[in-house]
């Protein structure tokens, strides 16, 4: 199956806030967990042109956000459709998500920043070839968590071939 991004529209990005919850330590990932975080997503001029929604078929499957942050530098954001984790779909979304920043924006570098608990997804960040960068504390969700930076070093012909 295939994945087609488009720009996240306004009842999308309500529809992921107030309609997927994830179960356990995940729920950390529950749009309502952060108060400002879910302002950010909810409000168009915040979300601009760096939120896109992910479809599989005609099914919503995820989103992923993109913003540069230095020369050819971009850091990601992403999220899969609750029912969708744990299935080991991981890779593939995260694998078409980069084409796709690859293809639009060519970089040389791709980042991400992962909750350390959610060992789940660094192991599929480290199969698609992520390294660890640093470790940092971040105030979110009401307290204090530390986060796992990783990044992807991209190769001049991977942007080619897409």
């Amino acid at each position: 199956m295939t994945y087609t991004f488009k720009p996240m529209t306004q009842s999308q990005a309500e529809f992921i806030a107030y309609h997927w919850h994830y179960e356990g330590e995940y729920s950390f990932y529950d749009m309502e967990s952060d108060k400002e975080d879910l302002v950010d997503f909810l409000d168009p001029e915040s979300r601009g042109d760096t939120m896109f929604s992910v479809y599989e078929g005609e099914g919503l499957a995820g989103f992923f956000s993109i913003n540069k942050t230095g020369a050819g530098i971009y850091d990601i954001g992403l999220g899969m459709r609750p029912d969708l984790t744990g299935n080991r779909r991981g890779s593939k979304f995260l694998t078409a998500g980069m084409g796709f920043v690859k293809f639009r924006f060519s970089p040389v570098k791709i980042t991400l920043s992962v909750a350390r608990f959610n060992e789940r997804a660094i192991k599929v960040y480290r199969k698609i070839g992520f390294q660890d960068v640093e470790t940092f504390n971040q105030n979110t969700n009401g307290d204090t968590f530390e986060f796992l930076k990783m990044e992807y070093v991209c190769h001049e012909e991977e942007g080619k071939s897409i």
